[in-house]
């Protein structure tokens, strides 16, 4: 996915419905399909914290004449290849339960189902990938945020409950993201807090592209804590 091609409500919608009546055209009215939309797609829809996304994870349940709809798709509106794609499927945080935990969110030329994933369960999977150097963790602040304004906060119970039916358990979960988790649950300020990380998420990614393009060591899932701590530490110092 480029890095160029960014995704914001509105053009989501947008494209999803292109999508769909592309879908329609190669396979008629009679063959419906469903996208699950995961990550930072389902933020969008749900939330306002996020004014956009680079790319467009899905769990797609469909024929195979999605993926020529979806190639087709972004051809015509000149999106790059992948656009919407289900390369999360092969990641930690895809679970097969996911669809048990989904929730409606549109249809599209009567044809294409759109769904999300329900709150607790977006933050379970936000955990479970818990990347230092995307926007994981300030995601989780920023979901618990707007449930609480919505009037519809989460629990920790709700949150257990979601991460024990997806992964059977914390083992596989960062001692990181969980104190991000604790550190929201104890705030009084949420807002803050989600700035604060936000803020440590870019210093992250900065320092992660450093040692990449000095080529000073490979990048890898078992060193990458380390070089972000290093550099977070050198920032304090200054």
């Amino acid at each position: 996915m480029s890095v160029e091609q960014s995704f914001t409500k509105e053009n989501l919608d947008f494209y999803l419905k292109e999508l769909a009546k592309e879908f329609r055209k190669r396979n008629g009215r009679n063959t419906p399909a469903e996208i699950i939309l995961v990550g930072g797609a389902a933020i969008l829809i749900n939330y306002g914290f996020r004014e956009m996304t680079y790319d467009i994870d899905a769990v797609i349940t469909a024929s195979s004449a999605m993926k020529d709809a979806v190639n087709a798709t972004g051809d015509r509106l000149g999106l790059a290849n992948g656009w919407l794609n289900a390369d999360f499927m092969s990641t930690s945080s895809y679970s097969p339960k996911l669809s048990q935990y989904s929730k409606y969110y549109r249809t599209y030329s009567n044809v294409l189902t759109i769904r999300t994933i329900s709150a607790e369960y977006l933050v379970a999977m936000k955990l479970m990938s818990g990347r230092r150097y995307k926007k994981d963790l300030s995601d989780i602040i920023g979901i618990l945020s707007e449930q609480e304004k919505m009037g519809e906060p989460l629990s920790y119970q709700q949150i257990d409950c979601a991460v024990n039916n997806l992964y059977g358990g914390w083992e596989t979960i960062s001692e990181y993201a969980v104190q991000v988790l604790k550190a929201a649950f104890n705030t009084e300020n949420l807002t803050e807090l989600f700035i604060e990380q936000a803020r440590e998420e870019t210093l992250s990614k900065q320092a992660v592209l450093q040692v990449q393009n000095d080529n000073v060591e490979r990048v890898s899932e078992s060193n990458i804590d380390a070089i972000i701590q290093k550099a977070l530490n050198k920032k304090k110092m200054t």
